[in-house]
């Protein structure tokens, strides 16, 4: 499987990037930085110099051409002001998406952020700009109808050890994310989602009707069990890659909370 991530130097993306080269997979990141090459290569991905604040749609569809999956992890960053949140974190997470359905890549992943709201108002006007700046661009992706779309709304990410403790839902209550395991079943079903994610043990602000005690789960064939932030790919998806079999094998063929945001 070759996927594709934006903002490829990123924490996020460079543990990504270790656990599908780990895995046998093909990893691809786009930097801006050429100095940063060098550190995509020794997490086993292949490092592609490409600015998304200038680039067009075409030259980033000739990046994708070929891959699996597409992931927006990039971001303007800490210390950014508002207009870069507009060309970052908006921005290229549009011009990312226009460039996967030109190339004809339907799996597209976007790590969004908790509070992500087009209308966000905030007393810290550059933090309101990027909760704008993200909400603006998951809509953007959401109306996409070529695109199989996952969007993730991560509380706050740590460094931490995982604890195999994350819930996904549609809305969750806020908390820290530390990395975490799931298994190889990353294939996103036809219906796109949007999930936010914090630790299970907090209190999940969702229905009754969505709400999932935690099951214990078998371990799927061959190098399975990976380490990475947010469990992004755990319960999003039902299949096994590898096989393309409905996963685990005695759960159901359908995600148990299908949820398509208008």
């Amino acid at each position: 499987m070759r996927t594709v991530i934006a903002g490829g130097h990123g924490k996020i993306a460079l543990r990504l990037e270790r656990l599908l080269a780990a895995r046998g997979d093909t990893a691809v990141g786009i930097i801006r930085n050429p100095d940063q090459a060098d550190d995509l290569r020794a997490a086993g991905a292949e490092p592609v110099v490409l600015d998304l604040e200038s680039a067009d749609v075409e030259q980033v569809a000739r990046v994708l051409r070929g891959a699996d999956a597409a992931v927006f992890a990039a971001g303007a960053g800490a210390g950014s002001g508002a207009e870069r949140k507009q060309t970052v974190d908006r921005g290229a997470a549009v011009l990312l998406a226009d460039a996967a359905e030109r190339a004809g890549v339907r799996r597209f992943l976007v790590v969004s952020s908790m509070g992500a709201d087009p209308e966000a108002k905030d007393s810290d006007p550059v933090f309101a700009a990027y909760q704008r700046a993200k909400g603006e661009a998951d809509a953007a992706v959401r109306a996409r109808g070529d695109l199989d779309w996952t969007i993730l709304r991560p509380g706050r990410l740590t460094d931490d050890p995982g604890t195999g403790r994350v819930h996904l839902a549609p809305s969750t209550g806020r908390g820290a994310v530390p990395a975490t395991t799931w298994p190889r079943s990353s294939s996103p079903s036809s219906t796109p989602r949007q999930r936010s994610a914090s630790p299970s043990n907090s209190s999940p602000a969702t229905p009754r009707s969505t709400r999932r005690s935690p099951r214990p789960r078998p371990e799927p064939p061959g190098p399975a069990r990976l380490a990475g932030p947010g469990s992004s790919f755990d319960t999003v998806a039902r299949r096994d890659l590898a096989t393309d079999r409905p996963w685990p094998p005695s759960a159901p063929t359908t995600p148990t909370t299908r949820a398509r945001v208008a």
